[in-house]
């Protein structure tokens, strides 16, 4: 089959021909219909993230259908259209052993320790895999795994019916955010952006303001009750924590450099008790991701703005590089 494959991490990402794989027991061969390129990919392409085992297939977002099945797997049949939770964590550390996977700290996944999904077939476990019915093509399927990490987000934030947000960065996280928020009964959404296709598509998906900066908005004197940073730069960041009104919350969402210091007032955060919180990847949240893909709460038309097939998987990464469009989805 053809996959791409990257071998260190100073070689990039090749497209080559690998034999196929074949599932073992517990496990399913799923032909991938289509799956999204993601930062930690670009990460992972430019040798900046760990853990590695390399050689590996890279490529975790994704949806397909199951072509065959290892021995023991009971509950799906060949034909099912599924996508997959590709998280993969040791159960025995103590943050597995407190139910908090997600910070396992001999983790990995599909696409980084276990080969992944930017090929024609992938192997994965039959636990990690959940129906998606007919109506959902396998563009839309293939956010569920964002829209996973946004819901485990959301179960973090202390919100209330009739909460006014603010969401900063309209990149795939940012609208998935921005969805959520829309569907858990915001008053209103607002999403600052500076480009301007971006605030089109956060508009298509519901939000109430979009603008450049936050000074653009309509203003809302006492401050935003929840605000999410979904860009991880630092003048996002250092702005959204003065959004904050009194008793908020505010949400590191998005992925920053380790190295990126913010300059913030601990006494603004004493005086007006605002709750900061992070969020990293999925927890017991797939399941729901996906209920809630099948309701149609994500309008995938907006959000996906690129198809590529695997032979143009170089043009692309160059795509998401770019910052044009929002999530780019590889058809293999």
């Amino acid at each position: 089959m053809r996959a791409a494959v990257i071998r260190d991490s100073k070689s990039g990402i090749t497209l080559e021909e690998v034999p196929d794989p074949s599932p073992r027991p517990g496990e399913v061969l799923i032909e991938v219909e289509a799956c999204g390129i993601c930062g930690t990919d670009i990460h992972i392409a430019d040798g900046e993230y760990s853990p590695i085992n390399y050689p590996v297939v890279v490529g975790h977002e994704f949806s397909g259908t199951i072509r065959e099945l290892g021995e023991g797997v009971a509950d799906l049949i060949v034909g099912d259209r599924v996508a997959v939770d590709p998280s993969r964590y040791c159960g025995a550390c103590e943050f597995c052993q407190q139910g908090r996977d997600n910070l396992c700290t001999d983790g990995g996944g599909l696409g980084s320790t276990v080969d992944g999904a930017f090929a024609e077939l992938v192997v994965a476990r039959a636990r990690d895999c959940y129906r998606i019915p007919s109506s959902v093509d396998f563009a839309t399927a293939a956010l569920t795994e964002p829209l996973a990490c946004a819901v485990h987000g959301f179960d973090l934030l202390t919100r209330r019916l009739g909460d006014h947000y603010l969401v900063y960065g309209a990149g795939t996280m940012g609208l998935l955010m921005a969805s959520l928020a829309q569907f858990a009964g915001a008053a209103s959404i607002s999403v600052v952006d500076p480009s301007t296709p971006r605030l089109d598509v956060a508009t298509r998906i519901g939000a109430d303001a979009v603008a450049a900066t936050a000074d653009e908005l309509p203003r809302r004197g006492r401050g935003w009750d929840v605000v999410i940073d979904c860009s991880g730069a630092r003048a996002a960041i250092e702005d959204g924590i003065s959004r904050v009104r009194r008793g908020g919350t505010f949400q590191q969402f998005g992925v920053a450099a380790p190295e990126l210091r913010v300059a913030v007032s601990p006494f603004l955060i004493f005086r007006d008790e605002i709750t900061v919180i992070g969020s990293r990847a999925v927890l017991r949240s797939f399941d729901r991701a996906a209920e809630l893909i099948s309701r149609g709460i994500v309008n995938a038309d907006a959000i996906v703005s690129h198809h590529y097939s695997l032979n143009d998987l170089d043009q692309a990464l160059a795509t998401a590089r770019s910052g044009l469009g929002t999530k780019v989805l590889v058809h293999p």
